[in-house]
């Protein structure tokens, strides 16, 4: 045999086994193994999806921005309009008639671009449940409403109720239009942002400790109940569950860079990412304001300071790195805790002193170098992640669109996935409902003098491993792969959740399951977004505006040399052009500036995120 001929057929059995191995993990075999050889796939992974970029942005229901689509207004913002070839069979609030007649208090109604900052609604564990009231989806104005806020954000009586078009979230809509979305992905569990992201990251929300600030000791040390917005639920040595947003205890910059009293949470257990070390396959963390602005110097008991600030489209400073929004560092094995930025490039994704938690610009040069991790979290610096009242969707649409733009525009584009996922709802109305499918039996009250788990929740099946507080799944967010490999214009209604995140991932690159009743061995799966037999070989460049910039063919980019730039004040700087991205503020200068210009009425926040501001 020819060594042309046999490398093809050493391809082809190496595509057939990778699709053997996808089945019995409980994945589809794809219909990519039976192609030519040589024409798709990686020896490593089971699919042609050789890097996986998960966007992972905040508090917003699938109604939140797509109770109309495909249909715009067209009144303000940018103009949409859809392709003909649209599906019909979409679950938004247009489609189920829940528009003008609504069991709320109120009905919805369309917030316009200008309305971009808004109040930030109650979302809490417990609050989500009751909203949705065992499906009725009918008590959210009761339970989940904040509808006056300071600081000039919009707020006004069923503003819970509201959404945005595709004149607001034009880029999400053309990202639909031109890849895939699902209709049918919800939170693994109900909750805020910290439990969403441990979810993404291990499929677990139980598991964690409290632990002293000052000490780093576990506070108490099994012999009285835990701090209870830290712990819920704990057994006899301490150990329970996440439902809130308790800063993790292997980082520098929680608790307000360490000034702050409140008890911090160590999870145990594993993460996606000690399966992939396991199996010695790349990945990163990366997180805007990761990169301190003031360094740790090196000496016990000294804390390094994450304070870079950047101003939203509502003129509001607003603080880069949320710690609650990074959840490798809940977990020691890893975490940096010191904010240490790797060594070069070429360290991206590896082993090194950074341990896999990045700054937002070390993604961007690992990106144009073409050593793209197999696998990255990116987390947008808060102004831009989509949060309601310090940031917004128009400053999230920009990051989005910068980002996929660069993505689109790299050497790893023709095998990369990028997944646009998030945190929580927000506790914005969402109509779609799933019955519970793991129970929860938690009566302790909560702060709303009710029942921690709603009846619907207590109602439902047992606690997987007895773990309480665990209620999902919760509520519906917006699910969207933009790829080469996924289908074009298709909306898919298989039932996800965040651990379907993690389930694909650990399918692709044959790693199996986390264990200790992680949501991955039960999460749907993703592939119904995805052919991977007939690649669509689609690059769709997008305008700041979120309209279509260009649609044309996959073209070949060549890498360009990069390097790290460490320093806190370039922290925020394209390490391979020197030019400024997100151009960062001093906290001083930044508050100087708004104020020098009369920021009157604008929402201040130089904020570190404190217990009930989820």
């Amino acid at each position: 045999m020819a060594d042309s001929a046999r490398r093809a057929t050493m391809r082809t059995l190496g595509a057939l086994a990778g699709a053997a191995a996808l089945t019995v993990l409980g994945g589809t075999a794809p219909t990519w193994a039976a192609t030519p050889a040589g024409h798709h796939g990686h020896p490593s992974t089971a699919t042609p999806i050789e890097h996986v970029v998960v966007l992972f942005d905040e508090n917003v229901s699938f109604d939140h921005y797509f109770a109309t689509y495909p249909k715009a207004a067209n009144t303000d913002g940018t103009k949409f309009t859809a392709s003909t070839k649209t599906p019909k069979h979409i679950d938004t609030l247009a489609n189920a008639g829940l528009l003008a007649k609504n069991p709320n208090q109120y009905a919805p109604k369309r917030l316009a671009p200008s309305q971009a900052m808004t109040c930030d609604q109650n979302h809490n564990y417990g609050a989500e449940q009751y909203a949705a009231n065992g499906g009725k989806a009918d008590q959210y104005v009761q339970n989940t409403e904040v509808d006056k806020c300071s600081g000039g954000l919009f707020g006004e009586p069923g503003l819970v109720m509201d959404y945005y078009d595709g004149n607001t979230v034009t880029a999400l809509w053309n990202y639909a239009q031109n890849y895939a979305m699902s209709d049918r992905s919800y939170s693994s569990v109900y909750g805020p942002s910290t439990p969403g992201a441990l979810n993404l990251v291990s499929g677990q929300t139980h598991g964690v400790i409290s632990v002293d600030p000052s000490t780093g000791s576990e506070n108490p040390k099994q012999t009285s109940t835990p701090d209870a917005y830290t712990v819920k639920s704990p057994d006899a040595q301490g150990v329970g569950t996440v439902i809130n947003d308790p800063d993790p205890a292997f980082d520098d910059c929680s608790g307000k860079d360490h000034t702050s009293t409140n008890a911090l949470a160590a999870m145990q257990g594993r993460n996606i990412g000690d399966v992939l070390n396991s199996k010695k396959v790349s990945w990163g963390w990366f997180q805007g304001g990761f990169r301190p602005s003031t360094t740790w110097d090196g000496q016990q008991g000294h804390y390094a300071k994450c304070d870079t600030a950047h101003t939203n489209v509502g003129g509001a400073s607003v603080v880069d790195y949320s710690p609650h929004h990074s959840p490798f560092e809940y977990y020691k094995s890893t975490s940096n805790p010191h904010h240490l930025p790797p060594k070069n490039v070429d360290e991206i994704g590896h082993d090194g002193q950074a341990n896999h938690n990045y700054d937002l610009t070390d993604f961007d040069a690992a990106l144009k170098a073409g050593k793209l991790p197999s696998v990255s979290f990116v987390k947008a610096p808060e102004y831009q992640d989509g949060h309601a009242a310090y940031s917004d969707p128009i400053d999230e649409q920009h990051f989005l669109v910068d980002e996929i733009n660069a993505i689109q525009n790299s050497p790893q584009w023709k095998s990369t996935a990028v997944v646009i996922a998030y945190d929580d709802s927000d506790g914005w109305y969402d109509h779609a409902y799933v019955a519970p499918r793991n129970g929860s039996t938690d009566s302790a009250l909560g702060s709303n003098g009710k029942a921690t788990d709603s009846p619907a929740c207590q109602a439902g099946p047992k606690a997987s491993g007895g773990y309480a507080d665990r209620c999902g799944p919760g509520t519906r967010q917006p699910l969207l792969i933009v790829s080469p490999y996924s289908k074009v214009n298709k909306v898919d209604h298989t039932l996800t959740d965040q651990a379907s995140i993690i389930r694909f991932i650990e399918d692709n690159w044959h790693t199996g399951r986390i264990g200790d009743h992680s949501f991955d061995a039960t999460a749907g799966s993703l592939n119904g977004m995805f052919d991977f037999r007939h690649p669509n070989n689609r690059q769709v460049l997008l305008n700041a505006d979120g309209s279509i910039k260009s649609v044309g063919p996959i073209h070949h980019v060549a890498p360009v040399s990069t390097s790290i730039t460490p320093a806190p004040a370039m922290q925020n700087t394209a390490a391979s052009t020197g030019t400024s991205r997100f151009p960062a503020l001093p906290v001083g200068l930044a508050t100087g500036a708004l104020l020098a210009v009369g920021a009157t009425g604008t929402y201040l926040t130089l904020r570190r995120r404190q217990r009930g501001a989820v």
